[in-house]
């Protein structure tokens, strides 16, 4: 079972909207997923009222999640996606210690930036695996990265911070879908916003391999020290 936490000290950085339309996009019968939502905002919760169909399904992880994650390897789940508070504490801590990945993302701004760094050292202290995500990030200009995306970068790779190459873009597409209850694959499969989504989970997915051993090429994350 691979368990993916989504966190950041920060709030509004993307926790809970990459966790939804992650979970939308890879979701199906022949690879289950499961969402834990242990953020008292309840975001990924409104979400999930908001869907037809009810899948994936959603615990509740206010309490934790040890006892979640125990049940759902039981039953075979492949994937568990766990959103997070925009705090830290000894259960944000127990939860990092749980994944596989710790996947934390940030807006390019100076305040995003400085706030991961706490995030980060408590992933370093416990020994994870994790990777920043730019979210909400200017488009791109002739192919290009806007200024603030290339600076976010540089101001990373200086802190020695594994980041992912690509960016998650502010779009209107990501906003629409989750008020639908859909995710941005669900709603328009062919959005610029979809094809972002979709190469986000495949540098995840690569980061597993490699986390497991099964992929030798290069990774998004940084491995545990």
């Amino acid at each position: 079972m691979n368990v993916i936490v989504f966190a950041s000290r920060k709030g509004g950085t993307g926790k809970s909207t990459l966790a939804a339309h992650l979970a939308a996009h890879i979701h199906k019968p022949t690879r289950p997923c499961l969402l834990i939502d242990a953020d008292p905002q309840g975001s990924l919760t409104l979400w999930h009222r908001l869907r037809e169909s009810g899948e994936p399904p959603l615990k509740n992880g206010l309490r934790g999640v040890g006892g979640v994650l125990q049940a759902a390897e039981r039953d075979g789940v492949e994937w568990v996606l766990v959103d997070t508070p925009p705090l830290m504490s000894p259960a944000i801590t127990d939860m990092i210690r749980a994944a596989t990945l710790v996947v934390i993302p940030a807006r390019p701004s100076v305040f995003d930036l400085n706030a991961i760094k706490e995030t980060i050292s408590v992933a370093r202290r416990v020994r994870r695996p994790y990777a920043v995500v730019l979210n909400a990030t200017p488009p791109k200009r002739m192919n290009e990265e806007s200024p603030m995306v290339i600076a976010a970068r540089e101001s990373l790779a200086n802190l020695d911070v594994p980041i992912w190459s690509g960016q998650i873009t502010h779009r209107g597409h990501f906003s629409l879908s989750l008020a639908e209850g859909e995710g941005v694959r669900e709603y328009d499969a062919n959005s610029h916003a979809t094809d972002e989504i979709g190469r986000l989970w495949g540098a995840i997915e690569k980061s597993i391999k490699a986390i497991h051993g099964a992929y030798d090429g290069a990774a998004m994350h940084k491995k545990a020290a």
